[in-house]
């Protein structure tokens, strides 16, 4: 049996529960979900199966075992025990717990602290089970084995867009992985959104709405997270009818697997968002058009979708339709639906009746449907929107349902806890959410000490009505030991200590105990994975989100330390945040500022550390994610110092340094690129292949790969002059992406200075905009082909780009 020091932790945590009793809404719900579960033989056998897929040569060394809530004190937990019949070929191991999803997170207890296993996504490193003893050496428990349980009862998954920035073109291979991940950590609240245009074709066709009607309605694959919230419509569209049959089987396959592990699936509920010929079909409902949300031109092919007042008769009429359709295709399987109408779209005005009629017609759409439905909401508005959203109004909406029928994500508590100033939720059930994340940037980002701490001072804090903690990133597949920490909070009453955690996990990462890594990620700690700041880290590097502005405007090269004022994002801009930059230029025009929040010269002595450590962990899949982000975030930021330096020459009129910048600026990029493609989790060809693999047809093949190469890049639409302002928001280090789109586009830039400064004649920026939006345009349409195997030892570029940057 591994010793770990902080072994202690993790035994059974005594921090008495939520008091729920004093909630008997939110019991009831428990108890009716606990009610709809699977038998415990199918639940076990369940269990079993991600066993199998894991470690199928330990398959008989343990056992599993549903058990009630009695045997946990009335929650939900798992137990860890000694066999007591142990014989040569059979379990060593039981695990029980009151769902399969509590057995698998046993499973993975025991994996990581008595093994030293480590699981995480393929594209962060994988699993390591190097470190499990063979079958017949399992670790013992001490004779009292184990208990933990839950100090909440939900572990929620997922934000509404991730399944646009991530799952988009997964098949039921991926998405076997993906639910195996989520019991392995506790997750048994996920959305389950993937097929739902099927049940709208199928409700739309009851109010007389053609399948043509709805070409011009739903997105493109890659879009069909913000046609779902009247973002916007039709654009990468139409959805063809394979496409719909498509997701509509995979969802049927998701929602099974999930229901077998004891998850509660969260469906979908309707917004409001309509198609165009409602209005015809009905012409004294009450539809508005909403605004314009970030096209350039007001675009109406895609622009300012059309909004039912919930107020409307039809609005119940359709929102109950939607519901039982997919109680009738799913089963009666869940009471909770999630509904985001407010979400970047404000009521037309903040009087707290209406509000508050307008949250109860929301409900009673759902309630008709389902006489036992919960709203989940996201509550990213009431930060996001808080100019709208003051005390009167946010409680107007959330006291519109009755108590136990609201469920608020509180989104964005890592970084700004709305539950603090919002007298918890105005005594309204919360779930302690993560963000995290943004547009699914690849970049080493995390607040380590918000996530080991935030979800034990929210449970323990007076009044409070926390009933679980979440996971709601925009994209996954990045910084793993963020994922793996605030997972585990899932099952801890006690706040972690971080440093003795994160030995642990790099013993357990890297399958062995190696000092320079240890030290490393001490390192990581205090810097990338402490950001103090207040900003979100949306990357904005300079590689990937190049900036479009004149530096010959306006402009001055005064050097900055660390800004005094933390800038958060504007009121209803949902997708911009407004970033501060130490050692960045004062500027009188908008251009763009990357986020840094350490020193980065302390972070080079831990890339030196992990550089040191390759020798001794060279085959590790982990290790080597590891490294190249790493040396890919090091040589981001350098590059970010090179961009600056590059302008400031121009500014001088020193033509000879703006070329030396310049072009170290672009080498900087064709480097990062051959760096990226020694690893297979960095690769461009990946996310394209998995999406021409999903189409049926020529045609399709062709839409879906510029829905996936649109989204990364441009994202919305342009004119022949102008960007939407989305243009980057999906920003990805891909090798590939970097060589062929983001080198050009800074090429053709720099090529512009140059010639500004050699014929002394003012830059022409929308020339350059005109120019680079007809390539982009052009790489979009695209059709080549991209490697999806890795090539290169990615350790020896790394030492070399060390070598070429940091230490000559």
């Amino acid at each position: 049996m591994l010793e770990f020091k902080f072994l202690f932790l993790i035994l059974i945590l005594t921090v008495p529960p939520l008091a729920l009793s004093k909630h008997e809404a939110v019991e009831a719900v428990l108890r009716r979900l606990d009610s709809k579960r699977f038998p415990p033989s199918v639940q076990e056998a369940a269990a079993k199966g991600v066993l199998e897929r894991l470690l199928p040569t330990h398959l008989s060394r343990f056992e599993f075992k549903i058990i009630s809530k009695d045997a946990c004190g009335g929650d939900s937990c798992f137990l860890i025990n000694n066999h007591n019949n142990a014989s040569k070929n059979g379990p060593e191991i039981i695990i029980s717990g009151t769902t399969a999803v509590e057995i698998a997170s046993g499973l993975h207890w025991y994996l990581k602290y008595w093994c030293g296993a480590h699981i995480s996504w393929d594209k962060t490193g994988g699993i390591q089970t190097a470190s499990v003893p063979k079958p017949g050496s399992l670790p013992p428990l001490k004779d009292d084995g184990l208990l933990i349980k839950r100090p909440v009862p939900w572990s929620y998954y997922q934000n509404v867009v991730t399944s646009s920035y991530s799952f988009v073109w997964w098949d039921w291979k991926r998405w076997e992985k993906e639910i195996d991940w989520m019991a392995l950590q506790g997750l048994n609240l996920p959305l389950a959104f993937t097929g739902q245009e099927a049940i709208w074709q199928k409700v739309f066709k009851d109010f007389n709405i053609s399948s043509e009607d709805l070409n011009d309605f739903f997105g493109g694959p890659a879009f069909l997270a913000w046609a779902r919230m009247g973002n916007l419509h039709g654009w990468g569209g139409p959805l063809s009818q394979n496409w719909l049959d498509q997701q509509f089987v995979l969802q049927k396959q998701i929602i099974s697997r999930m229901l077998e592990l004891g998850m509660t699936p969260v469906l979908p509920s309707f917004s409001g968002n309509v198609p165009a010929a409602l209005t015809k079909i009905f012409p004294s409902a009450k539809i508005t058009r909403l605004g314009d949300w970030n096209t350039v031109d007001g675009d109406p092919r895609w622009c300012c979708t059309y909004l039912l007042d919930p107020s409307d008769p039809l609005f119940v009429e359709i929102g109950k339709a939607f519901i039982r359709k997919q109680i009738e295709e799913y089963g009666d399987i869940t009471d909770i639906y999630n509904c985001d109408t407010f979400n970047e779209n404000s009521p037309p005005t903040n009087d707290t009746t209406y509000i508050s009629t307008l949250g109860a017609a929301v409900f009673k759409a759902m309630s008709e449907g389902d006489k036992d439905a919960v709203w989940l909401m996201q509550g990213w508005l009431f930060y996001s929107d808080s100019a709208f959203w003051k005390p009167p109004q946010v409680k107007a909406l959330l006291h519109s349902v009755p108590f136990g029928k609201m469920i608020v994500l509180d989104l964005f508590a890592d970084v700004k806890p709305i539950w603090k100033t919002s007298s918890q939720f105005y005594d309204t059930p919360y779930i302690w959410c993560m963000l995290h994340n943004f547009g699914g940037n690849i970049e080493m980002y995390g607040i380590l000490d918000s996530i080991s701490s935030g979800p034990v001072d929210a449970r323990v804090s007076k009044n409070s009505t926390m009933i679980g903690v979440g996971m709601c990133m925009e994209g996954i597949e990045h910084n793993p030991v963020v994922y793996e920490l605030m997972s585990e909070m899932a099952f801890r009453g006690e706040k972690v200590e971080v440093l003795e955690w994160l030995k642990s996990y790099s013993h357990r990462r890297y399958g062995k105990a190696v000092h320079q890594l240890e030290a490393a990620w001490e390192i990581l700690y205090h810097t990338i994975y402490n950001c103090t700041d207040g900003i979100a880290d949306h990357n904005r590097d300079y590689i990937v989100m190049f900036p479009d502005w004149d530096p010959s405007t306006n402009y001055t090269s005064t050097i900055l330390n660390h800004p005094d004022t933390i800038h958060s994002l504007p009121p209803g801009k949902r997708r911009f945040l407004a970033q501060a930059t130490p050692n960045t230029l004062t500027k009188k025009v908008n251009m763009p500022q990357a986020h840094l929040w350490y020193p980065t010269e302390v972070v080079i002595n831990a890339l030196k550390l992990f550089l040191d450590a390759g020798k001794d962990v060279a085959g590790s899949l982990a290790y080597r994610y590891d490294l190249v982000d790493l040396t890919r975030q090091v040589l981001s930021k350098l590059a970010n110092q090179v961009y600056i330096d590059a302008v400031n020459s121009f500014w001088k009129k020193d033509i000879d340094a703006l070329h030396f910048h310049s072009n170290k600026f672009l080498q900087l990029i064709k480097d990062i690129d051959v760096l990226l493609a020694a690893d297979d989790n960095f690769l461009l060809g990946t996310w394209l292949e998995s999406a021409k693999k999903l189409a049926a047809n020529p045609s399709e093949m062709k839409q879906y790969e510029w829905n996936a190469r649109t989204q990364v890049t441009m994202w919305f639409d342009t004119n022949s002059t102008t960007q939407s302002k989305l243009h980057d928001y999906a920003n990805k280090f891909w090798s590939g992406l970097l060589r062929d789109y983001y080198l050009p586009r800074a090429s053709t830039y720099f090529d512009q200075l140059s010639t500004s400064l050699r014929k002394n004649k003012k830059f022409k920026l929308s020339e350059w905009r005109q120019g680079w939006i007809l390539q982009s345009n052009k790489w979009q349409a695209g059709n080549e082909l991209y490697p999806v195997k890795a090539k290169g030892d990615a350790l020896v570029i790394s030492q070399e780009l060390y070598e070429k940057y940091i230490a000559s």
